[in-house]
């Protein structure tokens, strides 16, 4: 038997959600290697699939069907999955440099960040155009532009700088596109030499037949000189109409690559026949990198780069040999021309039709089947014998995380009702209150303490949640954060680790300590199965606390954050959560909410919305009161995609535990009912505002930035809540 999980030895880092990582980390799910922390950086939850992008422009495909959710792919490989952008690295220290974060260390790392397509120092080009890639910035941008020519806005006038094969691809998508919409197109393919190069003239000619079918114009030989806000004018003197001017011109390497002290050639990273680059701990695949024998930047070849890369990464984490990367000497061209036909040339010959695209699309829709059908990975199979009440008390899903996994409210409660009343006449506050309340020397000062077991494999992102979380409860009485105790409960790993761990979690946490005006004073750590990160926090008191029991009939009832976070963590840990949503969650979740608490600090009563959900929360403020409530369902926030999952039955492994107090409400049957049960982790303050003072909360928090809401309002009569 496994003397429980093995520890952590080795860091490998990805740097870029391009082809070739995604398919190492599909392999990388299927066949993990022990010991090693898997962390992949890119900036963004999704990758684009290029090769679906000109049919996704012509509107044959959604947004949604070529991207690669890198969020739900790192969950399956059980990487961590970094949302930023690399701004450099420190070879000499193995570390990536990171926007807004510490670096990031490695034993081995790899970089696949593909390329830029703007022209080089085009006056103007930076105000006025859009390069392609990266695809997402472009993609948005065509869509906006689609809508402003439908509102007449704007003229269905493109000019697309390079003429090159994604020049075409792209210019034809979009004359397609608009054509659909109804619109007369005028775009215009410019590039100042030759376009198509590298192409037969068979394929050729066909290309610059359906660009003239089409309507799509053709300047070569004909150099831009600047872009305007309606116009690129060309080294002629001629000037193009566009309202919307794309650059496709050739591939850049990205600029940071030049200060990290590699081998390149001509910008991009040298590599050998083994994807490694003149640093033996580095390697690089894609358009990123140079070959030995150098090949034309085509997805085709990460694609194929994908096995060796993986088969290399795993050599160097283990002693094994490595494999050579044998790069063909052609690839299959299937280029689309805007409708669902497509030309394909390889080896100089040319095929044309439409069954070429049907061919195309069944291509690369097994393509993005890989990563949104993901394996099911087996669950742990239970000893052979084991005692009454294992399996059912186990469930049938893995236990949440965060608040998730916290004890349920009754059970709380009970233990807390048995302790015996405080003698000491410096506690103040009730077992019941969100924190104690203690007198030294005259200075009321609060106390609480609090922690998580992670939902995330980002220690930086998890430190800063637990500060948000643990602080509260300071915030929901009215105090003011002073200092924090830190708890860190690390999984096994090397010594090295261990210290680049800690440095992370503490610096993340001391900036959303520090910024609310309290120090961390110290901590204890030491090492589990999983990691864990708690803080007890104190906090002063200027006037009266602001407890659960001050509530009053006719207060309006202000949320200062949505709910649903449990939902979408369960929604992650089972892969059924968008990429989006979830980062989208973690950013609100890691919202401090001093600034809100200050706001609402005439509140007469207020708590945080934690663990036993909203209903949960909202009835603690009612029993302490002795009054009702009402909530207006339609105006309670939700994350984004939380009802949808709720909808689909996915549920918090604490939802059934809280929804015991069903019993005193009065409510509908729906999903977003359900979410009202659903354990926050980080959540929004609940506060009972004066009839007069809400108005001028609300504005408040508005002007702050604070997206708060009223839900609904206090009621006399006993503890109950209404729901309609």
């Amino acid at each position: 038997m496994m003397p429980g999980p093995l520890p952590l030895t080795k860091e490998l880092v990805l740097i870029g959600g391009g082809h070739a990582h995604a398919l190492v980390l599909r392999s990388w799910g299927m066949a993990p290697l022990p010991g090693v922390r898997l962390t992949l950086i890119s900036p963004g939850p999704t990758a684009p699939y290029s090769g679906m992008l000109p049919g996704h422009i012509a509107g044959h495909y959604s947004r949604d069907d070529l991207m690669i959710d890198l969020v739900q792919l790192a969950r399956f490989a059980g990487a961590r999955l970094i949302d930023a952008a690399v701004s450099g690295l420190d070879p000499a220290a193995r570390l990536v440099l990171v926007a807004g974060r510490p670096p990031v260390p490695y034993d081995i790392a790899s970089i696949n960040i593909g390329i830029a397509s703007h022209p080089s120092g085009l006056p103007g080009f930076a105000e006025h155009a859009i390069a392609v890639k990266p695809l997402g910035p472009y993609a948005d941008r065509w869509q906006r532009f689609r809508a402003d020519v439908a509102a007449d806005r704007a003229a269905p006038r493109v000019a697309v700088i390079g003429a090159g094969i994604g020049g075409v691809e792209l210019s034809l998508a979009m004359a397609h596109a608009l054509r659909a919409d109804g619109h007369a197109p005028q775009v215009t393919l410019i590039d100042q030499a030759a376009a198509l190069p590298g192409l037969g003239a068979s394929t050729r000619q066909t290309l610059l037949r359906n660009m003239d079918h089409q309507g799509v114009r053709l300047a070569e030989h004909a150099a831009p000189i600047a872009v305007g806000a309606g116009s690129v004018t060309l080294q002629s003197g001629t000037e193009i109409a566009a309202d919307l001017t794309v650059g496709i011109a050739g591939a850049r390497p990205q600029g940071w690559l030049q200060n990290t002290g590699l081998a390149l050639q001509d910008g991009f990273i040298r590599v050998d026949a083994e994807l490694q680059s003149s640093d033996p701990s580095i390697f690089a695949v894609g358009d990123c990198a140079a070959l030995p024998s150098p090949r034309a930047k085509a997805g085709v070849y990460a694609v194929r780069q994908a096995p060796v890369l993986g088969r290399n990464l795993r050599a160097d984490l283990t002693g094994t040999s490595r494999r050579r990367y044998r790069p063909q000497r052609d690839y299959l061209k299937l280029i689309s021309l805007g409708g669902k036909s497509a030309v394909v040339e390889k080896y100089g010959g040319r095929l044309l039709g439409r069954w070429l695209w049907r061919l195309k699309n069944r291509i690369d829709l097994r393509f993005m089947a890989k990563f949104a059908e993901l394996p099911r990975m087996p669950s742990p199979v239970l000893p052979r014998e084991t005692a009454f009440g294992v399996a059912e008390t186990l469930g049938d899903k893995p236990q949440c995380g965060g608040c998730g996994s916290k004890i349920g409210g009754d059970a709380l409660t009970q233990a807390l009702a048995a302790l015996p009343e405080p003698t000491r006449a410096d506690i103040v506050s009730a077992p019941g209150d969100d924190a104690a309340i203690l007198l030294t020397g005259g200075t009321r000062q609060v106390l609480t303490t609090d922690h998580l077991r992670a939902f995330t494999e980002d220690p930086f992102v998890m430190a800063r949640i637990a500060a948000v979380h643990a602080m509260g409860d300071i915030w929901a009485m009215g105090a003011t954060p002073q200092a924090a105790l830190a708890t860190v409960i690390l999984p096994r790993m090397a010594e090295p680790m261990q210290r680049a761990w800690l440095a992370e979690i503490m610096a993340a946490a001391a900036g959303v300590f520090v910024a609310e005006g309290a120090d961390i004073a110290g901590g204890h750590s030491s090492s589990g199965a999983e990691l864990t990160l708690g803080f007890s926090v104190s906090g002063l008191l200027d006037g009266a606390p602001v407890t659960l029991a001050g509530a009053q009939p006719g207060d309006r009832l202000i949320l200062t954050k949505p709910i649903g976070s449990g939902t979408i963590l369960a929604g992650e840990m089972t892969r059924q959560a968008r990429g989006d949503q979830v980062m989208q969650a973690l950013e609100i979740m890691a919202r401090p909410q001093g600034a809100a608490a200050r706001i609402l600090g005439r509140a007469h009563a207020m708590t945080d919305v934690t663990g036993f959900g909203l209903a949960g929360h909202c009835l603690n403020i009612c029993r302490a009161s002795g009054v009702g409530a009402r909530l207006d369902l339609a105006s309670i926030p939700v994350m984004a995609g939380a009802e949808e999952l709720a909808a689909r039955g996915i549920r918090s492994t604490l939802y059934p535990e809280n929804r015991r107090i069903a019993a005193a409400m009065q409510l509908p049957d729906s999903p977003r009912a359900d979410l009202l049960f659903d354990p926050q982790t980080a959540g929004g303050l609940l506060a009972a505002v004066a009839p007069q003072e809400a108005d001028r909360s609300l504005a408040a928090l508005g002007d702050a930035g604070i997206d708060a809401a009223e839900i609904g309002c206090i009621e006399e009569g006993p503890p109950f809540i209404r729901v309609r």
